[in-house]
C-alpha cells in the first residue's frame, strides 16, 4: 500500500501554575442554566424527574440532574464490554450502603439515554432490582463519544481502549465530516484504532508484545474518516500476518523445552529494528513487512534459555487480559 500521509499527536504542553480560585465559576453563579431548560422538558416527557439545572463549573456548560426510568438507560454501543465481576462487587458494596451516591453521566439518543460513563453502575443498579437511576444528563450528543476520557470507574487495559476506540471510530462514520485527524480528542491515540481493528479479528491478539513499533509508526491520518478506515483495517491485517510469524517460532520454541511468558516479546524485540533507531519516520506496511521477513527468518534451534532471559517487561500475554 502506498505511503499514508500522517500527523502525530501533539505533546501536552507543560501546565502552568495557576493561582487558587483565580479560574471557572464561582458558587453563586452555577445555579441557572437557561441552556439546559429544552432537554429537561424532553426528560419529562420520556417519564424522568427533573431534580435541577446547573452549570458545571470548570466550562460552564449546562447539566440536567435527573432521575431516570432504569429501562430507558443504556451503554453507549462504542464502549468495552462490561465486567460482571466488577458489577457483582460494586453491587454488593452499594446494598451494604444503602445508598446510591454516584451519578451517571448520560446523552439523550432517539429517546433514550446513553451513558458512556456508567455502565458498570447501571449493571449493578439492574443487578438489585432498582427503578430509577440518578443520571446528569449533558444536552451535547458528542459527549458519548468521550468514553475514554470519562469513563474513569474501571481501569482500562489496552484490549478494551483499543475496542472501545474501534467501536466509536465506525460509530462516527457516516455521522461525522473531517479527517481521522480531527478526532484526536476521541481517539486519544493513533495506535489504539490499528489494535482495535486486530482485536476484531483476533480477540485473543496480544497487543501488548507490538505496542512499543506499532507507536512508533502510528500517527492519526489525514484523510476522510472512511476512507482512514479502510487503511485501518488494512494494517490490522498486516499486523496479525506479522502475529502469525511470530507465534510461529514461540510455537517452535515452546517444543524444544523452553518456557516463558516473555517469549512473544523475546521474538519481537530481536527483529525491532527500530530500536537503533531514535530519529526518523517509517511508513507502517513496509516496516511491519520487513519485520515480518525477519520474524520468518529466526532459527528456533539456535535461540538459548538465556537469550530469552534478557528480554524485559510485561509477559505480552499477560499484559491484554
Amino acid at each position: 500500500m502506498a505511503s499514508t500521509k500522517t500527523v502525530k499527536k501533539p505533546k501536552a504542553p507543560r501546565r502552568k501554575k495557576v493561582e487558587a480560585k483565580s479560574k471557572g465559576l464561582g458558587a453563586q453563579e452555577i445555579s441557572t442554566a437557561p441552556d439546559g431548560l429544552e432537554l429537561s422538558t424532553l426528560v419529562a416527557q420520556d417519564g424522568g424527574t427533573v431534580i435541577g439545572v446547573y452549570k458545571e463549573p470548570l466550562g460552564g456548560h449546562p447539566v440536567v440532574v435527573a432521575a431516570l426510568p432504569i429501562e430507558m438507560v443504556e451503554p453507549t454501543p462504542y464502549q468495552r464490554d462490561r465486567s460482571e465481576t466488577h458489577v457483582k462487587k460494586l453491587a454488593s458494596a452499594m446494598e451494604r450502603l444503602g445508598r446510591f451516591l454516584d451519578p451517571i453521566i448520560a446523552v439523550r439518543h432517539d429517546g433514550k439515554y446513553w451513558t458512556p460513563n456508567g455502565n458498570h453502575r447501571l449493571g449493578a443498579m439492574r443487578l438489585l432490582g432498582q427503578k430509577t437511576i440518578v443520571a446528569l444528563v449533558q444536552p451535547d450528543p458528542d459527549v458519548a463519544f468521550q468514553i475514554l476520557a470519562l469513563n474513569t470507574e474501571k481501569a482500562h487495559n489496552l484490549k478494551e481502549r483499543s475496542l472501545e476506540v474501534i467501536r466509536m471510530y465506525r460509530g462516527l462514520v457516516g455521522q461525522k465530516q473531517g479527517n481521522e485527524s480531527d478526532f484526536m480528542g476521541v481517539f486519544e491515540e493513533p495506535h489504539f484504532i490499528t489494535f482495535g481493528a486486530a482485536y476484531e479479528k483476533r480477540p485473543r491478539f496480544s497487543a501488548g508484545a507490538y505496542s512499543s513499533v506499532v507507536k512508533r509508526l502510528e500517527g492519526f491520518l489525514e484523510q476522510p474518516l472512511a476512507e482512514a478506515l479502510k487503511v485501518r483495517d488494512a494494517r490490522a491485517d498486516l499486523l496479525l500476518r506479522w502475529d502469525d510469524a511470530v507465534v510461529a517460532v514461540v510455537d517452535a520454541l515452546k517444543a524444544k523445552g523452553l518456557s516463558s511468558p516473555y517469549l512473544k516479546n523475546y521474538v519481537v524485540a530481536r527483529v525491532n529494528f527500530l530500536r537503533f533507531k531514535k530519529d526518523g519516520e517509517f511508513d507502517f506496511d513496509e516496516t511491519i513487512d520487513k519485520l515480518l521477513v525477519a520474524t520468518k527468518k529466526i532459527d528456533p534451534s539456535k535461540v538459548s534459555k538465556d537469550d530469552v532471559a534478557k528480554v524485559g517487561g510485561a509477559p505480552a500475554e499477560a499484559s491484554d487480559e
